[in-house]
């Protein structure tokens, strides 16, 4: 499993891949116009906080084959390192996803709602698909058992496209999701926090420190080895 943050706010990016095992960062132009400054500043910050190794997947705005090219040649040129540029599904974008790929550039295909647009994405090349899970909760559509059907497809076919399964509200569509065999997920600093929460974590911790209270009271190992 690949975790991303889903996030273009440079604090919580920092704060999140000082804390926890991430593998990039997602961002999208909602994402991006909420930091109000500069975009390529805001990109370029991005990538040297997660370094080059990380996945950083950036999205166009041109929505023409020509355009979203240019700006993805551009993306590649100004960020580099382990790039993803990502593209809403459309018959513009799959046409752009084909000639990036040409091009070897890594392609994620974003705004997916159905089975089929996902395998039209991996058989344009697209490297990842992103399904929308509770935009599809939200529609009665049920967006895990879609993600669920992708991966089956991706399976049958043998596909080596990966799914980056997105829009999440809570933990439990997260964890649903993994069952479902998603190859990765993109979430919030929030979910991210509340993927390792739990009370009875928290009164384990509480009475592992009580116990050796009781024993050594406030001396801890490390100033027992400096003694």
């Amino acid at each position: 499993m690949l975790y991303m943050i889903d996030t273009a706010n440079t604090d919580s990016i920092r704060r999140c891949v000082d804390t926890f095992p991430i593998d990039g960062v997602t961002t999208n132009p909602t994402l991006v116009a909420k930091e109000k400054t500069s975009f390529l500043s805001l990109t370029q910050t991005i990538r040297q906080i997660i370094g080059d190794e990380r996945m950083l997947h950036i999205q166009v705005t041109a929505n023409e084959f020509e355009k979203i090219v240019q700006e993805a040649k551009e993306l590649q040129n100004f960020l580099g390192g382990n790039l993803y540029i990502k593209i809403p599904i459309s018959k513009e974008g799959l046409q752009a996803a084909m000639a990036l790929k040409r091009m070897g550039m890594k392609v994620t295909m974003t705004a997916i709602f159905t089975q089929q647009q996902a395998l039209m994405a991996a058989k344009a090349g697209a490297d990842f698909v992103a399904p929308y899970v509770n935009r599809l909760d939200n529609i009665v559509s049920d967006g895990v058992n879609v993600v669920s059907e992708i991966v089956e497809l991706f399976n049958y076919y043998q596909i080596s496209s990966k799914v980056l399964a997105a829009s999440f509200k809570n933990v439990e569509q997260v964890h649903k999701t993994s069952m479902a065999g998603a190859h990765a997920v993109t979430v919030n600093p929030e979910i991210l926090e509340s993927l390792i929460y739990h009370p009875l974590t928290f009164c384990a911790i509480d009475d592992f420190t009580a116990d050796w209270k009781t024993a050594y009271g406030n001396q801890t190992i490390l100033n027992m080895f400096r003694q």
